[in-house]
């Protein structure tokens, strides 16, 4: 109970959590969310609230993005590499607390969808951009064009929501005292794509009927 108490908190601001764990913390959620399925982390707002310090100068943009760059490419070298050992085998482990196999088919349909751009794509996307790296590894996507992809994935979603963050507190320094609105925000657009995807989707279906 204590850990979505935390959790909670870490969602809604995630601005004690960076000043208390720093640079090592947001390197730990960044490659948790991306290489171990650890879904329910909050990278987006992460990223973009470090921005936030930076702009302050609390933290430096250049070592944020020389650090979190690497690790958002590591992470899905990880994940692709687990969905290629297991394979099918995820798609039937038991359902728990921390693992939904339902997610796996989302990002699944999400991948035969956009085909190797899903794995650019998808960074942008919470939940699916923990799993579609997991999916491109069961389906043994070619290595040298997944990491391709991968890295240009990795640097722009790190560098645009750090840097989407920096300069709106450079802009805007009276944000750092509304974070708590910047993340709904940020959670908002994050989870735009999928809603209009959702939306889409219903409107074919009617359409076809």
């Amino acid at each position: 109970m204590r850990l979505f108490h935390w959790l909670f908190d870490l969602l809604k601001d995630p601005g004690p959590f960076i000043q208390w764990a720093g640079y090592p913390g947001l390197a730990a959620i960044v490659f948790l969310e991306t290489g171990a399925m650890v879904f329910f982390l909050p990278g987006d707002s992460l990223l973009v609230v470090a921005g936030l310090f930076a702009s302050r100068g609390d933290m430096s943009i250049f070592a944020l993005n020389g650090l979190l760059i690497p690790l958002a490419i590591a992470g899905p070298v990880s994940s692709y590499w687990i969905g290629a050992r297991l394979g099918r085998e995820l798609f039937t482990r038991p359902r728990s607390r921390f693992f939904r196999p339902e997610h796996l088919v989302t990002a699944q349909a999400f991948y035969e969808k956009h085909g190797a751009k899903a794995v650019v794509i998808a960074r942008f996307m919470p939940i699916v951009r923990t799993f579609v790296p997991v999916v491109a590894g069961i389906g043994r996507m070619n290595y040298a064009r997944y990491t391709l992809y991968n890295v240009v994935g990795g640097a722009a979603w790190v560098l645009s929501m750090t840097l989407v963050g920096y300069f709106l507190g450079a802009q805007f320094p009276a944000l750092g005292k509304h974070i708590e609105k910047v993340i709904i925000v940020v959670v908002f657009l994050s989870l735009l794509p999928g809603i209009l995807g959702y939306l889409r989707e219903r409107r074919g279906g009617r359409a076809a009927a």
